[in-house]
């Protein structure tokens, strides 16, 4: 029989991008869950989660995420949204306000969590 976990909330650990704490929760091989803290005006490098998808919700604040040829495409997410980043697909994050964003998210497939490449058409 199985056991109900409960993680407590621990500090922030870096996750080698400028502006960008992560919070892991759990991890697997195949999923990954945990918290992003995306500090006021911090844009990530140009990356992708290999062969995993990744599911978030928006806790607070609002995020840009850019892709697309020549990053010519975006969305924008607020609190209270959610949103899917399908495997492979190169993007950056944006925080475009004066507040914190925090998002909670799941990656789900194999390989490396995070990939960085020199833009979007690599």
């Amino acid at each position: 029989m199985g056991r109900i976990e409960v993680v407590s909330r621990r500090a922030a650990t870096p996750s080698g991008h400028s502006g960008f704490g992560r919070t892991p929760a759990f991890e697997t091989e195949t999923v990954r869950v945990g918290e992003t803290h995306v500090r006021p005006g911090s844009t990530s490098p140009w990356h992708h989660h290999g062969h995993r998808t990744l599911y978030a919700f928006v806790v607070s604040g609002e995020i840009i995420l850019e892709f697309g040829s020549h990053g010519g495409e975006h969305v924008r997410a607020a609190a209270g949204d959610f949103f899917r980043i399908p495997a492979g697909l190169v993007h950056r994050d944006v925080n475009p306000t004066e507040e914190e964003t925090v998002i909670v998210n799941t990656m789900i497939g194999e390989g490396p969590a995070t990939i960085d490449v020199g833009g979007p058409d690599e």
